[in-house]
């Protein structure tokens, strides 16, 4: 068994035994990287905002269980069912694996095999993303995760695939990796929800070849006390589609990142988030953190993200487009927004644009604000109580992270439990 990555995290991370030559390798590179950088600190530059100790493997997590009354997400779709609890795979409480077009295995499996389909993307997104910023955690994720999914899809998946994460213990401390490939002309949709565990750590590598779409939601919360910090890698081929929305409500500490590189010509990338954060329940402070990369021609992104934050919560963007030389034609939009419903709460926003090619529309903006009054006193005027016309100005306000959401039925369900959520917070 080989060493922890640093002293504070011996009683937590042991590398897995037993590996195939790819993993071993792959794992050993991403604990030099992650010697070598260390754990973030404020003096960061993308951690200037958040506070990584609650993070830190020098800790011990713990998170009350809490049990909301609510049915789970996505019980009326027909999905396939994954399900970790704590961060261990539940088999149990999950389908069949077996899925047209689908390969689904668990990573401890294939980490194993002396060969395999996922050496090549298995810590090598995650180490492309590393430069030119640093990301201690993901780092740390690729050495030490000993569970998660490894996905190839070859045609177009007949459902979507849901990652269930549940938390049973109140000291858990979690850490999955998940590897996605979709080869060219496939599609496949990820759903993912649950609390997962007192701390959680996950990375995502997604590799979507030339003609591939691959769409993603994701719900966070509800439990109050929770931290996590995650990790989404993408690399896009050629007219390919990635689309990835994040509801995010309650929370200790969430950070989210997202890199994607679009290396092939025509391709999209879409990453939007909502997030309703109360400081009366406890601390709230929520962090998106995108880097996005056009190296080719003619290709799209979109950033969209809305924070509605209240009694002290903490919102966090920090959003950088880089268009590298060659890149011609590229379109790249950036918006982060927050509604601000006291005195007491904070956005914290840092928009960024590089541009090395003369042939392109990149734009970005970032605002904060207050209710709108005349809106609220036009709708009081109808007879709308003061609370409900809060509530439908905050939904509107978020309507365009929402409508980032392709699926109709899914998009509904989101709003419903955004709904739920501001009347319980009246």
């Amino acid at each position: 068994m080989a060493e922890p990555a640093h002293q504070g995290a011996q009683a937590v991370l042991t590398m897995p035994d037993g590996q195939g030559a790819w993993a071993s390798e792959a794992r050993a590179a991403a604990r030099a990287r992650f010697d070598a950088m260390g754990a973030p600190t404020k003096r960061d530059e993308y951690w200037k905002f958040t506070d990584s100790a609650p993070l830190s493997y020098d800790t011990t997590p713990h998170a009350a269980l809490f049990r909301p009354g609510e049915i789970p997400l996505f019980t009326n779709l027909d999905r396939l069912k994954v399900v970790f609890r704590d961060g261990q795979f539940d088999a149990e409480a999950s389908d069949d694996l077996a899925m047209e077009h689908v390969e689904i295995h668990m990573l401890a499996e294939a980490a194993k095999a002396d060969l395999h389909w996922a050496k090549d993307i298995y810590g090598v997104l995650e180490a492309r993303g590393q430069d030119p910023v640093s990301r201690p955690f993901a780092a740390l994720n690729t050495a030490y995760a000993k569970n998660g999914v490894v996905i190839r899809v070859t045609g177009k998946a007949p459902k979507p695939i849901s990652l269930i994460y549940a938390h049973d213990d109140e000291d858990s401390d979690a850490i999955l990796h998940h590897v996605v490939k979709v080869e060219s002309g496939a599609s496949l949709t990820i759903l993912e929800n649950g609390p997962a565990a007192a701390r959680f750590n996950k990375c995502m590598e997604i590799d979507v070849a030339d003609g591939g779409e691959f769409h993603h939601i994701r719900a966070q919360g509800r439990d109050h006390e929770r931290r996590a910090v995650t990790h989404m890698f993408a690399r896009l081929g050629t007219e390919s589609v990635y689309k990835s929305f994040t509801m995010t409500v309650n929370g200790v500490l969430t950070r989210n990142e997202c890199v994607i590189e679009l290396t092939g010509d025509d391709a999209v990338a879409h990453v939007a988030g909502a997030a309703l954060g109360d400081g009366k329940t406890g601390d709230f402070h929520h962090d998106d953190t995108v880097f996005i990369t056009h190296d080719a021609l003619n290709c799209e992104s979109r950033q969209v993200f809305k924070k509605v934050l209240r009694n002290g919560a903490v919102g966090v963007f920090q959003g950088k487009i880089l268009v590298k030389e060659g890149a011609q034609k590229t379109d790249g939009y950036q918006i982060s927004q927050s509604l601000l419903l006291d005195d007491d709460s904070q956005f914290l926003a840092k928009p960024e644009l590089e541009i090395y090619a003369d042939d392109v529309a990149c734009s970005h903006g970032s605002t904060s604000g207050a209710i709108d009054e005349e809106a609220l006193f036009y709708l009081r005027s109808r007879g709308v109580p003061e609370a409900e016309a809060q509530d439908l100005l905050v939904l509107a306000f978020l309507a365009e992270a929402l409508d980032e959401v392709e699926d109709e039925t899914i998009s509904e369900e989101l709003l419903g439990r955004l709904q739920d959520w501001l009347a319980r917070h009246r």
